[in-house]
Parts: structure tokens; C-alpha cells; sequence
């Protein structure tokens, strides 16, 4: 079934000039003078809440960014902060050239965090009381988690924007996804598809209630994890008898780059030879940082699902 995309309605404030009625030999008063848009600079002190965890008070333009998540790396360079980052964790491989280093977000080590001098730390999860620790060094810290919905996704831009003094941007980045995966949707064709999405040669996969089957539900595709989803996490470990029994139409890994696996690997497992996905042709090949990454490039992974869906109607 389809998942419907939010759309927001953004209500623009209207300036009303009201002219002053003055007695006779006063002239009337009219200020013609354009408003001016706040600077970066000006849009501070501003105090942003995450989705989870306490509200952020930033009092200045952070000019010293520290990147400890991928995803909200390649958030930051899109809406105009790359020049205020220093310092990005060691699995932030795009941009190419955002500053990498082998800081980890997953084992952070505070010292190496501090020594770089941050005056905002950007984090999606909170190992080792990360905020904690870098709070009482009087380090600003904002956790912009995993993206569960795409939302989330929007809502994280803006965080991001206030937070960096790019506001107006991050909004324009939101708008401009959210509308570039609505014309994706409407103009690839609807067909009753089934498809399986590999996260590793294990067989774990991931549900429509994801992030990532958000992104297939836009195109009307049925998930072939859903019903191996006993405990409704998201991401359940499938059988291989139940995915030749399922047989799906579409097959798409994201384990390429990790595992070495593509079309021949899939074909060479005994008995997928004969799952439609594999004699049709409709083993797709996505780049595993694409399909694993909640950012701006969620509009290239979804143009890849919109194109495998395009040739598999016409299969």
C-alpha cells in the first residue's frame, strides 16, 4: 500500500501597512522601506528541540561544527553549513570533501571530540552519555536521531538549519525533496509489485513501517518482510525458504559494497535462480550508503527504486 506524503501547509504571514489619518496639515506616514531578512548572525540566541532530549540553547552562529553521523553530515554541506564543519566522523564519505577524520559516533571518544574545539557536536545517537559528557565541558550538543518516517527526515533538516543559521534553506531543502519524491510517485507506474530489500548475506530485511520502506510504500510496492515482523521492529531476519516462497518481483541490495553481492552472487544461492526477481532480470544493485543513509539523497535512492519499478512493469 501506498504511503501518502505529508504535505505541509506553510501559511505565509502577511505585512498589512495601514496608513495614519492625520488632521488637516499633517501629511500622511508611510514606511516604504523593504523589511530585511534576518542575517545568519542575527537569527541567534535561538533554542531548538530535538525529537528527543532536553531544548538546545544556541547562543551564537556555530563557526566550529563537529559531525559524528553521516546522515546529518551530508544535511549540513546541502544546506549551506559545510564551511562551518571541521570535523565529520569516520563513516561521512560524502561529500567528498567534508573534513573526515577517525572520530566515531558509535565509540565516541570525548577528548578527540573536544580537541577539536567545537562549538556544536552533531550526533543521531547518545552512546556513552556522549551529551552528558560534553555538556559539562560546555559543549553545545544537538542529536538529530535516525529518521523512522520521512517527516522525521524534513523535521531534521530544519533542526539542522536553525541550529547552523541556515534556516530559510533547510526549509527550501525539505520543500524540495519532499516535491522531488511526490513527482518521482506520480510519474512511475502503479503495479501490483512485491520486492525484497537485503540488508546483509544474513537475510535481515526492513519493513514498510521503516525509514527505507517508506520510501518503497511511495511507489505502491508490497514488502515481503512485513509478515516476518513477529515482534514489530522494523527489521527482521527472513528465512531463505520464505523469500523463494514469497517470490518477489524486485530484489534490492543494499549490501554491495559490504558483502560483494549483486546480481550473480543472488542468482548462485540454491533455488533463487528461479524467483521471478532473478529470471526477469530485477535484481537491483543500490550503493549501500544511499539505502542506509537518512539525508538529501533519499531523492537518488528513490529515483533507483522508481526505475527498477519502470522496467519491471514493462517485464
Amino acid at each position: 500500500m501506498s504511503i501518502p506524503i505529508r504535505r505541509r501547509v506553510r501559511r505565509l504571514a502577511v505585512l498589512a501597512l495601514t496608513a495614519a489619518l492625520v488632521t488637516a496639515g499633517c501629511a500622511e506616514r508611510a514606511d516604504d522601506e523593504p523589511s530585511t531578512p534576518k542575517t545568519p548572525e542575527r537569527q541567534f540566541p535561538v533554542t531548538v528541540t530535538p525529537a528527543e532530549g532536553a531544548p538546545v540553547t544556541i547562543d551564537e552562529r556555530p563557526e566550529r561544527i563537529v559531525s559524528l553521523s553521516a546522515s546529518n553530515t551530508e544535511t549540513l554541506y546541502a544546506i549551506g553549513a559545510g564551511d562551518q564543519v571541521v570535523a565529520v566522523d569516520d563513516q561521512s564519505t560524502y561529500p567528498a570533501d567534508a573534513p573526515r577524520t577517525d572520530l566515531s559516533g558509535l565509540t565516541p571518544n570525548v577528548e578527540a571530540i573536544v580537541g577539536y574545539d567545537p562549538d556544536l557536536v552533531v550526533i543521531s545517537d547518545d552512546a556513552d552519555d556522549l551529551v552528558a559528557s560534553l555538556t559539562r565541558l560546555d559543549r553545545d550538543v544537538l542529536a538529530v536521531p535516525a529518521a523512522a518516517t520521512l517527516d522525521d527526515l524534513y523535521t531534521g533538516m530544519e533542526l539542522l538549519g536553525r541550529a547552523t543559521g541556515h534556516a530559510d534553506e533547510a526549509k527550501d531543502l525539505a520543500r524540495t525533496t519532499e516535491d522531488d519524491l511526490d513527482k518521482l510517485a506520480e510519474d512511475t507506474p502503479k503495479q501490483d509489485l512485491t520486492y525484497y530489500h537485503e540488508l546483509d548475506t544474513t537475510l535481515y530485511s526492513a519493513t514498510s513501517k521503516t525509514f527505507i520502506g517508506q520510501v518503497y510504500g511511495l511507489f505502491g510496492l508490497t514488502n515481503i518482510a512485513d509478515p516476518a515482523d513477529k515482534d514489530s521492529g522494523g527489521y527482521p531476519q527472513l528465512s531463505a525458504e520464505h523469500i523463494l516462497k514469497a517470490n518477489p518481483d524486485l530484489i534490492f541490495l543494499a549490501d554491495v559494497k559490504c558483502c560483494g553481492q549483486n546480481a550473480k552472487t543472488v542468482a548462485a544461492r540454491p533455488g533463487w535462480s528461479t524467483l521471478d526477481a532473478v529470471r526477469n532480470g530485477n535484481v537491483v544493485e543500490l550503493d549501500d550508503d544511499l539505502a542506509s543513509r537518512w539525508g538529501p539523497r533519499v531523492v537518488d535512492l528513490a529515483r533507483s527504486v522508481a526505475d527498477a519499478v519502470t522496467k519491471a512493469s514493462q517485464s
